[in-house]
């Protein structure tokens, strides 16, 4: 399930692509200005950035700038209604993936989307072998020996792709809760009862005490 970040400052076609995005499953988020952006993109990450040109605070160019300028190498989509060739030549030189002029069929859309995410994982190993379990990155699914989907819940999933994405590295207990909090209530006991589950099913995860947390590589 690949995570997606929405910059877009129109209030119905922000919530129009939120959903047609959550229905073909993406975990996505919504900023609506240049800054909002900014500090999502530092506390969370994605797979992909589809970014309004004309938006709050800075454009579109402007913010792409400053997270390539960060060594944030997210793909980037921009959503516009400029088809002169400067700017079009301003965000290709900016590292962006492609243009989505405005307005623009949502069919043609979610090709573009999909087709950019393949690209993007094709490019990357997907698969990290872990025991007797394998982890594929880009739905983030775990799978038993025998091939099977281990089902788990939302939150478990949440941790499972915090402890692959870093693993054999710590990674903050406040950091963990953060990404939690998404779902409802989090707390340590909470957290303690997830770990324990992700234990029993086969995760060699450590406690770094004052710290946090890590998934050994074995």
């Amino acid at each position: 399930m690949a995570r997606i970040l929405v910059v877009e400052d129109d209030e119905i076609l922000s919530q129009t692509l939120v959903e047609l995005l959550e229905l073909e499953g993406y975990d996505v988020s919504l900023a609506t200005s240049g800054e909002e952006a900014l500090e999502m993109s530092y506390e969370s990450e994605y797979e992909l950035f589809i970014l309004d040109v004309n938006i709050p605070d800075f454009s579109g160019f402007e913010l792409l700038g400053m997270l390539r300028e960060a060594k944030d190498e997210t793909p980037a989509v921009f959503l516009t209604s400029m088809n002169d060739i400067d700017s079009l030549s301003r965000g290709f030189d900016l590292g962006a993936e492609d243009y989505i002029k405005k307005p623009f069929d949502f069919d043609e859309f979610l090709v573009r989307i999909k087709a950019i995410l393949r690209k993007s994982f094709a490019s990357v190993n997907d698969e990290i072998l872990y025991a007797d379990m394998r982890y594929i990155i880009s739905t983030n699914e775990l799978f038993d020996n025998k091939k099977e989907p281990i089902s788990i819940t939302p939150q478990l999933s949440k941790l499972i792709r915090i402890f692959f994405k870093n693993i054999d590295k710590v990674v903050s207990k406040d950091e963990i809760l953060l990404e939690l909090s998404d779902d409802g209530e989090a707390s340590d006991g909470s957290l303690r009862v997830y770990l324990s589950k992700l234990r029993k099913l086969g995760l060699q995860i450590e406690s770094k005490k004052g710290i946090g947390y890590k998934l050994v590589k074995i």
